[in-house]
């Protein structure tokens, strides 16, 4: 991956993802891997979009978690269109969408389609992407709209690129070049065939992976960049331990047994927690592909593990950041923006630590207390 990590520099600081590396994974296909078959897509199984994130994030975290968004949001807009826009869209051999399904819009039913205005926050990738699909709520008059059920009417849009603003806002510390900054329309008409209705109506497919449910679907990609992160930094303190000979020793820092701690615990923290989510990812998909019925158990069980892997793959780099010394401190280490990245990735709600109360609850036989579980 030496393209990724020739420009993770210049991605963190200018806070976006290169164009070079952007048309490079998309020329290779990765931004579609989610994307169902008919549509041009890869419509692989979870377990090989795992692969695929972590193998990007070993070499940088925010070009991991840019590409980890882009599959998403390339993927749910492919399976929900239907064939003609799909088609009309996907002819594009170097399609990236971004997207964001928070209903941060304003959708006002027009004839033909509706005018949109809203503004969007983290929307990875946005400045590389010539798509971004948004969820709004639609009105009637100045009252929200309702589905028959009394739900309020959510829909998504699909905007392109000359009709959407990139708002600058993404100024951080972590995951610096993922590029995630916000998107906003204004009062933009969009037509009947760009919108979806994915909360209401599914993404219709047959894909098994768009029969599985959604939250589970989201959760298992996040986990991806935090464990190709920490697989980085592992095998970056493998190497330092090989050369570094610190301050006042006589040998390498491999030879001190606090080195020989550290990586063996760090290792057994990431490899086991990727297992874990590996194994529930498995059972979910399997259960989806047979048509059975995805149990309350397995849902929960699937974030927990998701939880619990994010936390090991964060601990795991403090482990190594720790046991390389001052070396690690220096902005040009990679133990340090893998530092800065990793800790990112639990603060995304899908993966953090909200989680295990929930979770807990369904393992000892009670409702999840959770509208999300």
């Amino acid at each position: 991956m030496p393209l990724i990590s020739d420009g993770a520099d210049e991605a963190e600081q200018a806070f976006r993802l290169t164009d070079g590396v952007a048309h490079a994974m998309a020329d290779a296909g990765l931004y579609r891997l989610q994307a169902p078959a008919a549509v041009g897509g890869g419509d692989v199984s979870p377990m090989t979009s795992i692969g695929a994130i972590e193998v990007v994030a070993q070499a940088d975290g925010a070009t991991g978690w840019n590409l980890m968004i882009g599959i998403e949001a390339t993927g749910i807009a492919g399976a929900a269109l239907a064939a003609e826009p799909a088609a009309e869209v996907f002819a594009d051999p170097r399609l990236i969408i971004s997207g964001a399904l928070n209903p941060q819009g304003r959708a006002d039913p027009v004839a033909g389609g509706y005018r949109v205005s809203g503004q969007w926050p983290f929307a990875s990738g946005c400045q590389n992407s010539q798509w971004f699909h948004g969820q709004c709520i639609v009105y009637d008059g100045e009252e929200r709209a309702r589905e028959p059920d009394g739900r309020v009417m959510l829909r998504e849009v699909l905007v392109p690129a000359s009709d959407f603003r990139v708002v600058e806002t993404w100024s951080v510390a972590g995951l610096r070049g993922s590029g995630s900054h916000d998107v906003a329309v204004d009062d933009v008409f969009v037509p009947d065939r760009f919108v979806t209705a994915v909360s209401a109506h599914g993404v219709g497919t047959e894909s098994a992976l768009y029969r599985m449910p959604i939250l589970t679907r989201l959760s298992y990609n996040k986990v991806a960049v935090a464990t190709g992160i920490a697989r980085g930094a592992l095998d970056h303190f493998i190497r330092l331990a090989s050369e570094k000979t610190p301050r006042a020793a006589s040998g390498l820092l491999r030879e001190r047994p606090a080195a020989q701690l550290a990586i063996a615990e760090a290792e057994a923290l990431l490899r086991s927690g990727r297992a874990l989510v590996l194994q529930t990812v498995s059972d979910v998909y399997d259960a989806t592909i047979a048509s059975r019925e995805v149990t309350l158990e397995q849902r929960a069980l699937l974030q927990l593990a998701c939880t619990h892997a994010t936390a090991s793959a964060v601990r795991a780099v403090e482990i190594v950041h720790s046991a390389a010394g001052s070396t690690a401190n220096f902005m040009d280490s990679p133990l340090e923006r893998r530092f800065r990245d990793v800790h990112v990735v639990p603060q995304q709600f899908m993966a953090s630590p909200q989680w295990l109360e929930p979770t807990g609850r369904v393992l000892l036989g009670m409702d999840s207390g959770s509208p999300l579980l």
